[in-house]
């Protein structure tokens, strides 16, 4: 019987008696990003709130699942659903034309400046207190060597951390400089931070993602099949089998984004609104940075080609490791019965609060579940 399962609004698909082995031990919450698709969590999380529900020991978020988390700890229901409504809506936030222009990057310092004041004000101290002894963590990379690295969250350098997971390559105008290193957007290594959760031990893992179906991807066999070193090894190992690999991709990545552009034209002839090649898990896919770079009269460098190939690698490893994982662990995946209608930028606002509302249906579902989970434990040991 496979130890995970997918809640969403409409069905739950796990063995809750097995579950309910597991969620005895370190429990963590997982956010993916996915620009303003990040709604979706912003609603799943203020169910959470409205429910009084919070039994984790350990919280890993990614670009808007971070921003996300800080909202959730900091106790505040519908500042998440804020940001993404109103702040990443506004031309401060990002202007197509003025960004061509080369007139303005994306306003990451600025909105969370303006979310940090009133009339939001977003409460740090509050989130301080909440996680007490626990430990909260967003994703970023390492532009050295592009491994997944985890900066603490809500410490006095919280406003650099939330920069630093957002800081998408072309779209924002840096990295972001600390004293241990040089990080850029965590989306490149780690889209969705459930591996990390799992390393560190935690045994019952809630991830919520911002896409509903999941996409194919090409997962090497001797990497699908060599689950020794992928299940007990760390995950750097992995990183770095492909990090040799490198070499030989640089000689071929025109032919491999070739076929990938052809694929998402493909699809965005059979859906209006885009699972982009990587699902959203950065603000745009590989045909619009692509694009991008075209519009901008810049070369589509081998560097950004390195940080694509490594997330489109490392992402299809984590999601074998989604449906598949270790014997030691259950993985339950939130995430939208059907694809979303945002984008991950410059969404509707009627498209942002109907997927606000599909993830408060997650939510309350999943508290539900988890609800009578937890009433057969206590019943168990009662009757023992």
């Amino acid at each position: 019987m496979s130890n995970s399962g997918i809640v969403t609004g409409a069905t739950i698909e796990l063995d809750t008696i097995r579950l309910a082995k597991y969620t005895g031990g370190k429990n963590a919450l997982v956010a993916q990003g996915g620009g303003q698709r990040g709604i979706f969590t912003s609603g799943v999380l203020d169910a959470f709130l409205l429910s009084n529900f919070d039994p984790f020991d350990v919280f890993y978020g990614t670009s808007a699942g971070a921003l996300n988390l800080c909202g959730f700890l900091c106790r505040q229901k519908g500042i998440g659903r804020a940001f993404i409504l109103d702040l990443t809506t506004d031309p401060m936030f990002f202007n197509l034309f003025r960004y061509i222009r080369r007139k303005q990057h994306l306003g990451i310092d600025w909105a969370v400046d303006k979310i940090s004041d009133y009339p939001y004000k977003l409460d740090i101290d509050m989130g301080r207190k909440v996680l007490a002894d626990r430990k909260a963590f967003a994703a970023v990379t390492d532009t050295s060597r592009l491994f997944d690295h985890y900066l603490p969250m809500l410490q006095d350098d919280w406003r650099k951390v939330m920069i630093a997971t957002c800081a998408i390559p072309r779209l924002y105008n840096q990295a972001v400089e600390f004293e241990h290193g040089i990080y850029v957007d965590g989306g490149v290594s780690a889209s969705i931070p459930v591996q990390e959760a799992w390393r560190k031990e935690a045994r019952c893992i809630i991830v919520i993602r911002t896409e509903g179906e999941d996409l194919e991807t090409e997962v090497e066999e001797e990497m699908r099949n060599d689950n020794t070193q992928w299940y007990r090894g760390s995950f750097n190992l992995v990183q770095e089998r492909w990090q040799q690999k490198l070499s030989s991709w640089k000689q071929d990545w025109a032919s491999f984004f070739t076929e990938q552009l052809q694929r998402s034209k493909e699809e965005k002839l059979r859906h209006v609104h885009l699972e982009a090649l990587n699902g959203g898990r950065w603000l745009f896919g590989a045909e619009d940075i692509y694009r991008l770079s075209y519009l901008l009269g810049e070369k589509f460098d081998s560097g950004l080609a390195d940080m694509l190939m490594v997330h489109y690698q490392t992402y299809s490893l984590t999601q074998d490791f989604l449906h598949n994982p270790p014997d030691d662990c259950f993985i339950v995946q939130i995430k939208p019965a059907r694809p979303l209608l945002s984008s991950s930028l410059m969404s509707e606002r009627e498209a942002l609060l109907h997927d606000y509302q599909m993830g408060l249906d997650a939510g309350f579902r999943f508290v539900e579940m988890y609800a009578s989970v937890s009433t057969r434990i206590t019943s168990h040991f009662h009757h023992s």
